[in-house]
This record gives C-alpha cells, sequence and structure tokens, in this order.
C-alpha cells in the first residue's frame, strides 16, 4: 500500500485547509484510511478515520465538529477537512491504511504534510 498527502500549508486561526491522500497498491482498498498528526516534542496521535466499506467515521474529541473525513472509493482518495483551525492544530500530519481495534492502528503510512496554524 503506498500513500501520497498533499494540501499542507499555513493558516491564521479560525481558517480552513483541506488534506487529500491518495491510495495505491493492490491491498490499498482492504484497508480503512486515517489520518494521524504529531508535533514538536509529542506522540503521534489520532485524528480521524473513515471505513473503507460503509463509510463510518471517527473523529478524535479535539477535532470533533470542525474536522470532516471523507472518501472517494472509486479514486481511492480520502479528505481530510479541516475549519476553524487553531494553533494547536499545528503538527506534521500523516495519512495512514488503518484497522480497528482497541484504536485505531496504522498499518501502512505516508510521507507527512506540514499543517501550521498561526495566532
Amino acid at each position: 500500500v503506498q500513500l501520497q498527502a498533499s494540501g499542507g500549508g499555513t493558516v491564521q486561526a479560525g481558517g480552513s485547509l483541506r488534506l487529500s491522500c491518495a491510495a495505491s497498491g493492490r491491498s490499498a482498498r482492504f484497508y480503512h484510511k486515517g489520518w494521524f498528526r504529531q508535533a514538536p516534542g509529542k506522540e503521534r496521535e489520532f485524528v480521524a478515520a473513515i471505513s473503507w466499506t460503509t463509510g463510518t467515521t471517527a473523529y478524535a474529541d479535539s477535532v470533533k465538529g470542525r474536522f470532516t473525513i471523507s472518501r472517494d472509493n472509486a479514486l481511492d482518495t480520502v479528505v481530510l477537512q479541516m475549519n476553524s483551525l487553531k494553533p494547536e492544530d499545528s503538527a506534521v500530519y500523516y495519512c495512514a491504511a488503518v484497522r480497528n481495534g482497541d484504536k485505531w492502528i496504522g498499518d501502512y503510512w505516508g510521507p507527512g504534510t506540514q499543517v501550521t496554524v498561526s495566532s
């Protein structure tokens, strides 16, 4: 499974950004897709995920109501729409092929894309 994210950048607090991730590889369609993020000095944390079969979504409490994850199965693409961004959302965001056990676990990772929110 190969994953390639795009769409990061710098935005002022209250603004919006849209991240996109293209998945490829024969096994890609068997995985759910998700986004994680890692800020400097912090551990990587779960942000959002979407079931590749049912479209069911899950979000971290910190982004509920502000972020929306969606998919385009035909294009093997997952999108993270981020609204009402806060400085604490600043991090490197990673797209992942995930599975769900007690928590969402990334099995394959794309290179990260930087999101910076200025106050």
